[in-house]
């Protein structure tokens, strides 16, 4: 089963262990020793079994072969460029430095471009600063329109490192990964239908968080979907698709609550793709619950968005490493191949609209 979550990306998985009570007069000694030896158990099971569905070493995201033009090794350094900029937190100069890359970036591919900016107090300090989301628009006016995001801010500071929590963060998979994905997509716009139009958007403020609990997430997303109720545009989105943590070499993406609660018919429809298309990746099974740049999408604009996430980064497991919110979230753990069958997935999915 999977349970509300409270904290974002932090999902409970679909699968947990059943609670067991002891019970009659038994000394509660003897029922301590069997705890821990079933938990022994458990564990040592866990360690060196695999989990279902998912091999111990990293398997090709799909049983077929992903077409050249869907190029996994110009995804990927699109994912270098924007890591090789560093962390990159809201209102920061590495922040500025990738909007202006990516700004060139679409408007050669000949998308209209927009900042659009917006004020909010820094977390840490209380002062106004100025972020931005970043709007890449091909064909607003066709009738058909669809909305892809991701987020492109990182978080301030590996805070699940086991060893240096406030160390450097460059977010290769957790920021970077969706960002390239969107790169490499934007290279075969032109191939849709003449009636489909795209809006690509960035979100800023996703996780300007440095203090748990007292930091707001979502700040972009939230914007956005704020001004889209407020100024609705003349075509409006028929459904979006959210991008995130999809580099992951192990890739498998499941269902996600949310995305499934709010744009069913969406979730089916994307996941039917891939299933057709033979890539086995996409899982179509409820595994986590995310909180993620979706909802605001979802509750305040009412756009029925799905959020693609490999959360389970780079494999499920107890004693599995994990690698979210820490330095390792780095591009030697994420791959090419993956973000290119995620691309292959949506373009053909966008294909059929």
């Amino acid at each position: 089963m999977t349970a509300a979550t409270s904290s974002h990306k932090s999902p409970s998985t679909a699968d947990v262990l059943p609670q067991v009570t002891s019970g009659g007069s038994r000394p509660a000694t003897v029922w301590a020793v069997r705890g821990l030896l079933a938990l022994v158990t458990v564990v040592g099971l866990a360690m060196v079994l695999p989990w279902p569905g998912r091999q111990q070493q990293a398997a090709a995201p799909a049983n077929t072969v992903i077409p050249a033009p869907y190029d996994a090794d110009r995804a990927y350094e699109y994912l270098l460029q924007i890591c090789e900029l560093g962390p990159r937190p809201s209102a920061t100069p590495a922040m500025h430095r990738q909007q202006e890359l990516l700004t060139k970036f679409f408007e050669q591919r000949g998308a209209t471009v927009e900042l659009q900016r917006f004020d909010v107090r820094h977390p840490q300090t209380g002062d106004a600063v100025e972020l931005a989301n970043l709007i890449a628009s091909w064909h607003p006016q066709r009738p058909k329109r669809f909305l892809l995001c991701a987020h492109y801010d990182t978080r301030p500071f590996p805070d699940r490192d086991p060893v240096n929590p406030r160390g450097r963060f460059v977010g290769a998979n957790d920021g970077a990964s969706g960002v390239a994905g969107l790169m490499e997509l934007a290279n075969h716009i032109e191939l849709l239908p003449a009636d489909v139009g795209v809006d690509m958007v960035m979100f800023d403020g996703e996780e300007l968080v440095y203090e748990e609990g007292r930091d707001e997430y979502f700040l972009g997303s939230t914007y956005f979907a704020r001004t889209y109720l407020a100024n609705p545009p003349a075509v409006p989105y028929r459904a979006g698709i959210l991008l995130d943590m999809i580099g992951d070499k192990e890739l498998k993406i499941y269902y996600e609550r949310n995305s499934w609660n709010f744009a069913r018919e969406v979730c089916k429809s994307v996941f039917a793709t891939a299933q057709s298309l033979g890539v086995d990746a996409f899982v179509s099974r409820i595994r986590h619950e995310i909180r993620d740049d979706h909802l605001p999408l979802n509750q305040i604009s009412r756009i029925p968005t799905i959020n693609l996430i490999d959360f389970d980064y780079p494999r499920p497991g107890i004693g599995a490493p994990q690698y979210w919110h820490t330095m390792q979230d780095v591009p030697e753990n994420c791959s090419g191949e993956s973000l290119a069958t995620v691309v292959y997935v949506v373009h053909q999915w966008l294909m059929r609209q």
